[in-house]
């Protein structure tokens, strides 16, 4: 199938930059009949929606490019295959305008962008309601044994002072982990990645792309670790537990 402008400027972008097939895929976890794909603009290969705009949106960050510019080639170019397609001799509809299809894609992204960001607020919120809720459960516990021993004080301070994180990635993105400055790791992570670790004092975290990365200390939501689409680090702490 022959390619337009988006498919051509991809290819030639990856290659400029002396980025072979193999690289890229590794890189970006995406499948290289995708990256064909759309280097081919064979759009009947590839999903649309969310996903597609996902396996452009992570190549052009790879290759250094900038996202929304790419992503808005990548919609135009598709709007105008879809709009090209002719329609089966059989039907007798009229064919909608031309700018329908780029319509129906925009007020599809809204309203995918719309749930998703509203999803994230909505379990940030749950998630440091629950760890509010277990910490007010722990506090009650413990005024309400007056008798406990030394041994056992000891013991719940010892618990209490474990620290427990958990990492979620929204779009792949490398990842390096310390705990009580031990590398636990240091790898890139895919889309959909859920992680736990432990340490007794403190974490420090590092994201190549903030954006990607959600972290719960304890079963509390942290803030973001830095700027959207920016490298960030973070040091994580028993006083980001405190009220």
């Amino acid at each position: 199938m022959a390619r337009g402008n988006f498919g051509e400027r991809l290819k030639r972008e990856r290659e400029l930059r002396e980025v072979s097939m193999d690289e890229l895929t590794k890189a970006t976890r995406i499948s290289a009949r995708f990256v064909q794909a759309l280097e081919n603009e064979d759009w009947a290969k590839l999903p649309g929606g969310i996903f597609g705009h996902g396996f452009v949106r992570t190549i052009a960050r790879y290759l250094g490019l900038n996202e929304e510019a790419l992503l808005g080639e990548y919609d135009l170019a598709r709007a105008e295959h879809l709009a090209a397609t002719p329609p089966k001799s059989e039907d007798r509809i009229p064919s909608p305008p031309k700018w329908f299809p780029v319509l129906a894609v925009f007020l599809l992204l809204f309203f995918v962008a719309g749930l998703f960001y509203a999803g994230r607020y909505g379990w940030r919120r749950y998630a440091a309601y629950r760890a509010t809720k277990k910490s007010a459960a722990a506090s009650l516990s413990t005024q309400s044994q007056p008798g406990s021993t030394s041994q056992g004080s000891a013991e719940q301070s010892s618990s209490a002072a474990l620290l427990d994180l958990s990492v979620s990635t929204s779009a792949a993105t490398r990842v390096r982990i310390l705990a009580d400055k031990k590398l636990l790791l240091d790898a890139e992570l895919p889309a959909g990645e859920n992680r736990h670790f432990s340490a007794n004092q403190q974490f420090e975290v590092t994201a190549g792309d903030s954006s990607a990365v959600l972290l719960e200390l304890n079963g509390r939501a942290m803030p973001p670790i830095g700027a959207p689409g920016a490298s960030g680090t973070m040091v994580l702490s028993q006083k980001d537990l405190r009220p």
